[in-house]
């Protein structure tokens, strides 16, 4: 310590003698403020210097000299500021205290609200002007440190709903993840998402005209995932599924044995730093409503660009979407072979604005000679994160020569902690 002190003391003397030495040249107030400046930097190694010293002393008191008070169970330990008592017990925010531990056994709770009003004419599908779509409540928790869970149910007009209700378990040896419960089936991109985080208001034509439509395959059963070794830069993910067999008008279980099966490949690589692409194919079949020896299989490819520069223009990004489904239905007194697809975009222009539009096409699976199409034009506003206001124009040309003109507003909302959807 006393080569400190004296390190110490020979920098203040060069400090101080250094701008004496100076050229005579040098004006006297950039002296004077050079003067100043090494003396504040003085100032902060001299405070450096007895900071280091009481910590020694510290240090060199015997640790037998202040017994330390056993600690309450969940109270937090003692930071190093407060063992040194250079700093007052409690100013620090504490961790897996009181507070977590009280966590623990609550989990988060979370209500998101849908409210959707329409105008316009639609000669196949009646909707009301005002209607409270759908109320989910969602409930996320760790259940231990092996497994989580999560409960959503939906609320609506129509009645009350498990939407998905499932345990993950994510500590299985060899990176497998199992899933039990029901669920939305990993079978393409929009059959995944909730309402509320769709990018428009209502769902594509062919998903609900082979998919399922807003329930989509969404099923008990169990789901088994494992991520893939794959080449540098992709992240490749397999599911597979085994599922009751009753979903929506796309399967129905008339006997035990009348299970369905999904499987699901996606694969995920960054293009650029603000650029990458997801790409998925999946595959699903089951028995259909008309007995056990009729057989409905979908294959569907998917795929989705995100562009979102990070450095600059931080409120301008992109979302494309595609998706492809073909539908292999069992009826008599033919097979029907159904196919459907589209494509949509959206792009922020602005920290709280986003524009899209889409465009789908479908066969109907019950009778692959009847299709329909629809053009879509999006505007989002987001007041906050909780919230969102959006307008949708929407025309639809129907297989028997009628055209639908619609207008659809939707208020969003959401209340508590919800946790994040995968992209």
């Amino acid at each position: 310590m006393r080569y400190r002190i004296s390190g110490a003391a020979l920098l203040i003397f060069a400090c101080i003698a250094v701008p004496l030495a100076a050229p005579a040249q040098q004006s006297q107030d950039d002296r004077i403020k050079a003067l100043e400046e090494r003396i504040i930097a003085l100032e902060g190694q001299v405070r450096t210097l007895k900071a280091q010293q009481a910590q020694a002393a510290t240090a060199a008191t015997p640790a037998t000299a202040v017994p330390a008070p056993a600690a309450p169970v969940g109270a937090a330990a003692e930071t190093p500021a407060q063992v040194a008592g250079t700093q007052p017990a409690a100013t620090l925010p504490v961790y897996g205290g009181a507070s977590a531990a009280a966590k623990a056994l609550n989990p988060d709770i979370s209500v998101i609200g849908d409210f959707i009003g329409s105008m316009g004419h639609n000669p196949l599908l009646q909707t009301p002007a005002f209607q409270m779509h759908e109320s989910e409540v969602g409930f996320q928790a760790i259940v231990d440190p092996y497994a989580r869970g999560d409960f959503f149910i939906s609320f609506g007009e129509q009645g009350v709903n498990l939407e998905e209700g499932y345990i993950t378990f994510t500590a299985l040896p060899a990176g497998f993840v199992l899933r039990g419960g029901k669920m939305r089936a990993a079978f393409g991109k929009v059959n995944t998402l909730h309402n509320h985080v769709l990018p428009w208001i209502d769902r594509p034509l062919v998903t609900n005209s082979l998919a399922g439509g807003e329930d989509g395959i969404n099923d008990a059963g169990l789901s088994l995932t494992r991520i893939l070794p794959a080449p540098k830069g992709l992240f490749l993910e397999a599911t597979g599924q085994v599922l009751r067999g009753d979903s929506a008008d796309v399967f129905t279980s008339s006997k035990r044995s009348d299970v369905s099966a999904v499987a699901h490949l996606r694969g995920y690589r960054d293009i650029s730093e603000s650029t990458n692409i997801d790409i998925g194919a999946s595959y699903a079949r089951g028995h259909n409503d008309l007995g056990s020896s009729f057989l409905t299989q979908l294959y569907g490819v998917d795929a989705t660009l995100r562009w979102k520069p990070l450095r600059r223009s931080i409120y301008h990004s992109f979302v494309g979407r595609s998706e492809f489904i073909w539908s292999r239905r069992e009826q008599m007194p033919r097979l029907q072979r159904s196919f459907g697809w589209y494509a949509a975009g959206d792009y922020q222009f602005g920290r709280r604005w986003f524009g899209g539009a889409r465009y789908d096409r479908s066969d109907r699976s019950h009778n692959d000679g009847l299709t329909d199409s629809g053009t879509s034009l999006v505007l989002t506003y987001w007041p906050s994160e909780f919230s969102q206001i959006r307008g949708q124009y929407r025309l639809t040309r129907y297989a028997e020569h009628l055209d639908a003109h619609e207008f659809l507003m939707q208020l969003q909302f959401s209340l508590g902690a919800h946790g994040a959807h995968p992209f």
